[in-house]
């Protein structure tokens, strides 16, 4: 019998996505960037020693992103990011937690929290029945 693509899991994943509200605030060299963007190492670390990182990767600037669309199975592909919004999307980090209580709070210490917002999503267990929409 083979694998299953999805493996059991001991401990809940959480998708952290930093929200962050003007990539010129974050670039723009000040105390308060600087000292976020200094953090974010060190933080990482942490989670990894302590065994609540499961994955942590920054993202290119939203002017380097396609937006790719299939319609009537014919491909659209357009520069820039989807969404027209002031925020950006910083990165991503998949943390193990308890539950979605500790999540939080383990999401609160991410250093870009102080430039901006950390959106904090469960990740599925397709080992369960799926959630009823």
């Amino acid at each position: 019998m083979g694998r299953s693509a999805y493996p059991r899991r001991r401990k809940a994943h959480a998708l952290c996505l930093p929200d962050l509200y003007r990539s010129e605030e974050v670039f723009d060299g000040s105390l308060e960037s600087n000292v976020v963007l200094a953090a974010v190492g060190p933080h990482d670390e942490a989670l990894k020693a302590n065994g609540q990182l499961v994955f942590a990767q920054a993202l290119a600037l939203p002017a380097e992103a396609m937006t790719v669309q299939v319609r009537d199975g014919k491909i659209s592909a357009s520069d820039g990011s989807f969404m027209e919004t002031k925020e950006m999307l910083g990165g991503l980090t998949v943390i193990e937690a308890p539950d979605l209580n500790a999540a939080v709070q383990l999401a609160a210490v991410i250093p870009f929290a102080q430039l901006g917002s950390i959106e904090v999503r469960p990740v599925p267990d397709f080992t369960k029945p799926r959630p009823k929409l």
